[in-house]
């Protein structure tokens, strides 16, 4: 349970794992706490590292409200952040964008609206689900979390 807080992943909180012990023997001369709580350390490391874990990233619904003719540009600046535009529906004057888009891409998103549409747009954000990060990006966290590791050694 201590190594699942901090995963051997990424060093986040590793979920939905099982794990069963179906053998040890305690020597009253040979065995201690630490000596049991290492190799369930490192067996835990061996056996998640071997099950080819996935990384998830928090996946938000964000509506957009933008004026008709901003449109284009709203709908481009959600695809540039890996967003994937679901539908539109009109209301007045406005377009009503909805969209899933990664949290981790919508750093200075407001600004960004505020920009294209003179400020005349404006949005919301709902948690929807978590969803496997890319192939390359997981292979990046995981390379930078362990140099971090190594130089923490």
């Amino acid at each position: 349970m201590e190594k699942m807080q901090n995963g051997p992943l990424t060093g986040c909180y590793a979920r939905d794992i099982r794990v069963s012990v179906y053998d040890g023997k305690m020597h009253d001369v040979d065995s201690n706490d630490i000596s049991f709580k290492i190799a369930g350390l490192q067996a835990f490391r061996q056996a998640f590292l071997e099950a080819n874990p996935q990384l998830l990233e928090p996946i938000y619904t964000v509506e957009v409200l933008s004026p008709d003719e901003m449109v284009g540009a709203v709908m481009g600046d959600l695809q540039t952040r890996m967003g994937v535009v679901e539908g539109m529906d009109a209301d007045g004057h406005f377009q009503k964008i909805v969209a899933k888009v990664p949290l981790a891409q919508m750093h200075q998103y407001s600004s960004s609206l505020r920009s294209l549409t003179q400020g005349r747009a404006r949005f919301n954000m709902y948690f929807d689900s978590y969803a496997p990060v890319a192939f390359e990006v997981q292979r990046k966290l995981t390379e930078a979390h362990s140099k971090h590791e190594l130089v923490m050694e």
